[in-house]
């Protein structure tokens, strides 16, 4: 990667700025975060060619309910896997800052818990949490999970349908009440920050457009250059995040 020249660091300047002054005015500041959030804690992507999930993994044989079907014990001791990576993460500079401003509002898709170790104490999970689990079956019943000790596949002891993790899988709707209250945050929000996301998984994705429907003012932070409409800040999320959100 070349070094920034003169004018494009005077040019990177210049959007902070005018990022940092839309964010001072804000009063119903969101911000939309994905994998990119914790991906300087240790935590994988999935769409990187090499390195995310997707490539190493089949998505439809680990994050699906006919996956779950075929094979439950190896969906469960591959999420356990993840559970340990996550509870053997630190929450990164992005995630602290965050996590500092109490006046904003949270929604990500992550499904790991780095938001509120680092103490936000309002967080949209989008795509549910890896520290829960849920009966397969439907019967309602839910369990915390010891991210460092998670528990083997078992039965629910309501219902005796195997328990699963409390994320959404491939075909799956997302939780209704987490939905509609991203959705009605997106549409009240005068400033929306995307940070760390493709923006490629819907409906999730939608909530940008919906902020832009809304005439709010969108900043996207991201490691590469992105294609949503707004202020563009290219970066680290643990470099950029921190400043953007300096009182």
């Amino acid at each position: 990667m070349k070094p920034p020249t003169q004018t494009n660091a005077h040019s990177e300047d210049r959007l902070l700025d005018a990022a940092k002054a839309a964010l001072r005015k804000a009063v119903r500041p969101v911000t939309f975060s994905g994998a990119g959030l914790s991906a300087e804690s240790g935590i994988p992507t999935f769409r990187e060619a090499q390195t995310g999930l997707w490539a190493m993994y089949d998505p439809m044989a680990l994050a699906s309910p006919e996956g779950f079907a075929t094979d439950p014990e190896l969906v469960v001791g591959w999420y356990n896997e993840r559970r340990r990576n996550v509870a053997s993460a630190q929450p990164n500079a992005a995630h602290c800052a965050m996590a500092g401003r109490q006046d904003i509002v949270h929604v990500t898709q992550n499904v790991d818990n780095l938001l509120e170790r680092a103490g936000a104490n309002d967080v949209v999970h989008l795509h549910g949490s890896l520290d829960r689990d849920k009966c397969s079956g439907g019967c309602g019943h839910r369990e915390d999970i010891d991210l460092a000790n998670p528990l083997p596949l078992r039965p629910c002891p309501l219902c005796g349908h195997w328990m699963r993790p409390d994320v959404v899988w491939f075909g799956e709707q997302l939780p209704r009440v987490g939905w509609l209250r991203a959705d009605q945050l997106a549409a009240e929000a005068d400033v929306f920050v995307v940070i760390g996301t493709s923006a490629q998984v819907y409906p999730a994705a939608g909530l940008i457009a919906t902020a832009r429907r809304a005439d709010a003012i969108v900043i996207e932070v991201n490691i590469e250059p992105g294609a949503t409409p707004g202020i563009q800040l290219t970066g680290p999320a643990g470099r950029i995040v921190p400043e953007l959100l300096s009182l």
